[in-house]
């Protein structure tokens, strides 16, 4: 069976206890954040290797890594065949940078869209506009409810019941 498959079995279980899997996402956020703060402070180096090799490198077991490389696959310049992958499988880390924080901001992973080496590679404003635009960008916005005696929205001057409403 494929790591990926092996990770949702055991992170996204049903049959899970319920603290059991609270310890493990709690345990899996803190190693996580400390992945990040090792990416984030050199993010121009092209981080390569198999998985077992990045699970070594950054001293995690292979579910962590494999956990890891899920979430930060879809703001990598070019995503892994995360599917099929097993431990010697070969993986890269390089990642978008803007897309990153903004998936961050979009998880609501406060822990790690507020680290301090964001600080080092986008300057407060840029920051803040990345923020912005990703809450923009999930906020649903419903058009005003015209009622009959609304002035029509075309533009005519008439009563909305007169003009555009009649049908």
């Amino acid at each position: 069976m494929a790591l990926l498959q092996q990770w949702r079995d055991i992170a996204y279980s049903e049959k899970a206890n319920k603290g059991d899997l609270k310890r493990l996402w709690q345990a899996y956020f803190l190693k996580e954040k400390e992945i990040y703060e090792q990416l984030l402070s050199d993010p121009d180096t092209q981080v390569v290797g198999t998985v077992k090799e990045l699970a070594d490198k950054y001293k995690v077991d292979i579910m962590t890594m494999t956990g890891f490389v899920d979430g930060i696959n879809d703001f990598l310049v070019e995503p892994n065949n995360i599917e099929e992958m097993e431990e010697d499988s070969q993986i890269n880390l390089v990642f978008d940078k803007a897309a990153l924080y903004k998936g961050m901001v979009a998880a609501e992973a406060d822990w790690l869209y507020n680290l301090p080496q964001w600080k080092e590679i986008f300057d407060e404003e840029t920051l803040k506009n990345l923020y912005h635009e990703q809450k923009i960008s999930t906020t649903v916005v419903k058009d005003q409810k015209v009622y009959p005696n609304d002035p029509c929205p075309c533009g005519s001057g008439k009563k909305y019941k007169k003009c555009c409403g009649r049908n």
